[in-house]
């Protein structure tokens, strides 16, 4: 079957495509699409058709580094079966655009590749069933969870949809230097709040001075929603804001007719403590979910010496 790039007079198609799978996703959709494109970054969909209907495809974000070289990104896909001929295509066009490494990450195992060793797309996510009723969404919380949620409502605490990206980013810049991890440039989460249909800000608010104490950007996709970056003000942690505004986030969701609430990102299940995601799988399991997960992120190396030599120097320089 013939592999191509995608055009943009084929959108309506795809659109239709990727959102009819059971593997859609959001890191495979136009929305993404553009919000990568609002960041600058290069974007290109190759499909792969059987008499004109689609049976394959895959979103490649590519990130251009120094000296004309490049890394390309499958981010949740490829989508649809027998997805091979479609990596085929992929890596010889990597190739040929002095790519160093591509990686993807498949919804099953896959022999195509290696491990990557990256955490940069989760193994395992929790998921929360937003057809329940608000009773039984809390009920299946783990006490905790609802003590905490009710210890920001006493507080007062008020929780409300915004647009002020440069509060979010205050609190995410604190949240970086108190947990000791990068945190993205301002224009990656204007951009994600201002390029990406369905996504949402949430700031939750100290009632005594009205200052923003914890904030939450998300994003609705079909049916799900989901936890996408979390910030909050050490100083303030006594108010719970973060389990209160996990608590809205869900109900939005909920109104906006989501069946589901992704938590994107947990440790995978047997993982050492010292995973990069185990800081923050206690406070995701506390609201419940069924786990989910998925076969570790894979790469395929084009340029392996050089792609060692730059990894090497941002480890030293880092």
């Amino acid at each position: 079957m013939p592999v191509r790039i995608l055009s943009i007079d084929d959108d309506k198609k795809y659109n239709e495509w990727i959102r009819n799978n059971p593997q859609g996703n959001l890191w495979q959709s136009l929305e993404r699409k553009k919000y990568l494109e609002a960041l600058g970054k290069d974007v290109r969909i190759y499909v792969q058709e059987d008499g004109g209907v689609i049976a394959a495809s895959a979103l490649v974000a590519i990130d251009r580094t120094n000296f004309g070289l490049c890394t390309w990104e499958i981010p949740r896909g490829p989508i649809g079966n027998n997805y091979k001929e479609i990596l085929k295509v992929i890596r010889d066009d990597a190739k040929k655009d002095h790519c160093l490494a591509f990686y993807f990450s498949p919804y099953e195992s896959c022999d195509v590749g290696k491990p990557s060793g990256r955490n940069v797309h989760a193994e395992a996510t929790r998921i929360v069933d937003l057809t329940l009723s608000e009773e039984e969404m809390l009920a299946q919380m783990k006490q905790k969870g609802r003590y905490n949620i009710r210890v920001a409502q006493k507080n007062g605490i008020v929780v409300e949809e915004s647009d002020d990206v440069d509060a979010f980013y205050k609190l995410a810049k604190a949240t970086g230097k108190r947990d000791a991890f990068g945190i993205l440039p301002r224009k990656h989460y204007r951009e994600f709040l201002n390029a990406l249909d369905g996504s949402f800000l949430l700031l939750a608010r100290n009632p005594e001075n009205n200052e923003a104490i914890s904030g939450l950007l998300g994003a609705i996709w079909g049916s799900k929603g989901t936890y996408y970056y979390g910030a909050s003000n050490y100083a303030h942690r006594a108010f719970m804001a973060p389990y209160l505004l996990q608590w809205k986030s869900m109900l939005l969701c909920k109104t906006k007719r989501c069946t589901q609430y992704d938590l994107l990102g947990v440790a995978p299940p047997n993982a050492p403590s010292s995973h990069p995601w185990s800081g923050i799988t206690s406070f995701k399991e506390k609201f419940g979910g069924s786990l989910v997960t998925y076969p570790p992120e894979r790469q395929i190396l084009l340029r392996p010496m050089t792609h060692r030599l730059l990894s090497l120097k941002r480890e030293l320089f880092h």
